[in-house]
């Protein structure tokens, strides 16, 4: 079993549980009476998603972080294009209580990062506010990929669908996806290599936005895949254990800003 399909194994159960206390019908009301989509991506220049992520399966814990709050504040005015919510519990140490947090906290969009694997969990998103979710081309097969891309339209939010190899930017482009994000991690072994991002940026879809992730350790790497094609970076561990994450902010998107060919 892959480190990827034990989390999975996971969320699988703790999604059973929350159905149980609160079922599939219901959720979907709350997801109508949520507050209107915020659009994403931005048109234009470079920006940054900025990760409220407390634990990583390669790391461990990284911060405590007490008020998600206040660090999706601080991320704000540092200029951030989107906050990105670690919902999943196990290995992440997240939970849907952090996205409310983050939701009232700000007016940027908000990414639901988990591993999405099931219908209820895009209604679960819209119901707690999330304008965005993650599709990870690795935990889905075509039929889901596709399906889950449909739902999320129908839902109003934009799915950034994360690609790890040539063959997974190849399906994700069959299905349709416009926001593709190329991971330089291998999701195997947990490894990082930033020069990935530039291997796999031009066997994107054709017309993709692309959303550089994993492996940023400060604004030179920003400028290494905003030059090799990202149009948006995401970034976490970087962010919650730099110290000052409004300027930090800061200083990559104009490092990736500058850097745009």
């Amino acid at each position: 079993m892959t480190v990827l399909d034990a989390i999975i194994a996971g969320v699988r159960e703790d999604l059973d549980a929350r159905r149980a206390d609160r079922p599939l019908s219901r959720v979907r009301e709350d997801a109508l009476a949520a507050a209107p989509v915020r659009p994403f991506p931005p048109a234009g220049g470079f920006g940054l998603i900025c990760e409220v992520k407390r634990s990583s399966p390669s790391k461990g814990a990284l911060a405590d972080i007490p008020d998600p709050a206040a660090l999706a504040a601080a991320y704000e005015s540092g200029g951030a294009a989107a906050i990105s919510v670690l919902t999943e519990a196990r290995r992440f140490n997240g939970s849907l209580a952090d996205l409310d947090a983050v939701r009232a906290a700000v007016d940027v969009p908000v990414l639901r990062k988990d591993f999405m694997v099931d219908e209820y969990q895009f209604h679960e998103a819209r119901a707690h506010g999330a304008d965005i979710v993650l599709l990870i081309v690795a935990a889905l097969d075509d039929a889901q990929l596709i399906d889950f891309l449909a739902l999320s339209r129908e839902l109003g939010m934009a799915a950034l669908v994360e690609a790890h190899t040539v063959d997974e930017l190849a399906r994700a482009g069959r299905a349709g996806a416009a926001l593709v994000g190329v991971n330089t991690r291998n999701l195997k072994d947990l490894t990082v290599d930033s020069a990935r991002f530039a291997h796999l940026a031009p066997h994107a879809p054709a017309g993709a936005v692309l959303v550089a992730e994993s492996g940023v350790s400060g604004p030179d790497t920003v400028a290494q895949y905003a030059a090799a094609g990202a149009r948006l970076g995401l970034v976490g561990e970087a962010l919650v254990t730099g110290g000052d994450p409004a300027a930090a902010v800061a200083a990559f998107t104009a490092a990736g800003a500058a850097a745009r060919p």
